[in-house]
């Protein structure tokens, strides 16, 4: 068979893929297409070699796997500058938060009315609304739940998309007697930072079901044997302290460049550039984020 009819329904396929990304900002349809068109680039310009007799009589299969080698490490180039545009731009790389007064905090799609019964109907209620402006009219929109009890606090985020797409992710957060802090959360968007010594984060961002998240986020709470406090912080307080810690953080460690640096070398470090880099790829081609010790 030809690669030619292999390609053309590989290329309609991807477009389709894109599309239902869009509608559903769903990472794991992202991530299959984001390696079948690492397959198609890599087919069309075996073709393209084989065409135009720069093949010099490899075979087709030889060609493809030097191409798509190539288109990968393409790939992770463009990331890289990517990370460079983002340490060197204004965008805020811990933004803080107000109250949400609009009352937008949640699109108005079947898939998101649909994950808000689902936290009713677990006993959650909300306590908060936040957003905070990334961009000039760009919102990261944020509403803060608690369970019945008030010893789990969920932050459901909603994140702008390019094609005007938004992703909502989840992150449960629990509080021992111990002064240790419990976060489970299923974000896409790399980190690669480091968090305080007091945290406890598991990352799976593969794991996009409500039920699935929770029970795995209570299953850990069990395991680490202390009692849990009800949360008694203010959410916008509480979120913009942990924004501010953070940020001091990973300045202290070296994962950020002090203020004085910025204007000549960014405000990511050299090092902290790779661990992103590392975590991006992880992320969008294995749905996996990486665990730093």
């Amino acid at each position: 068979m030809q690669p030619v009819f292999i390609l053309i329904p590989a290329m309609l396929l991807s477009l389709v893929l894109l599309k239902l990304h869009q509608h559903f900002g769903s990472p794991w349809l992202a991530m299959i297409n984001r390696w079948l068109r690492c397959l198609v680039m890599a087919g069309s310009l075996a073709m393209l070699s084989q065409h135009f007799d720069l093949d010099g009589a490899r075979p087709f299969w030889a060609l493809f796997v030097v191409f798509l080698l190539f288109w990968i490490l393409l790939d992770g180039v463009y990331r890289w500058l990517a990370i460079h545009a983002m340490s060197v731009s204004p965008l805020p790389l811990f933004p803080r938060f107000t109250e949400n007064k609009a009352g937008d905090e949640w699109p108005v799609q079947r898939r998101f009315l649909t994950l808000r019964d689902q936290l009713r109907t677990a006993g959650f209620k909300q306590v908060q609304a936040l957003r905070s402006e990334v961009a000039p009219g760009i919102y990261v929109r944020v509403s803060i739940y608690h369970d019945a009890n008030q010893q789990t606090r969920l932050q459901v985020s909603f994140l702008p998309q390019p094609g005007a797409g938004v992703l909502s992710c989840l992150q449960f957060s629990s509080c021992t007697t111990d002064g240790r802090r419990l976060v489970t959360d299923n974000h896409h968007l790399p980190f690669a930072g480091f968090y305080p010594e007091t945290w406890r984060v598991e990352r799976k961002p593969r794991t996009r079901r409500f039920k699935t998240l929770l029970a795995h986020h209570r299953a850990r709470a069990f395991a680490v044997g202390e009692k849990l406090v009800p949360w008694a912080s203010v959410p916008l307080a509480d979120l913009n302290a942990q924004q501010t810690e953070l940020e001091r953080l990973n300045t202290d460690l070296g994962f950020l460049l002090p203020a004085t640096l910025h204007e000549e070398h960014g405000r990511i470090s050299h090092e902290g550039r790779y661990r992103v880099w590392k975590e991006m790829l992880s992320l969008d081609y294995l749905g996996r984020a990486m665990r730093y010790e």
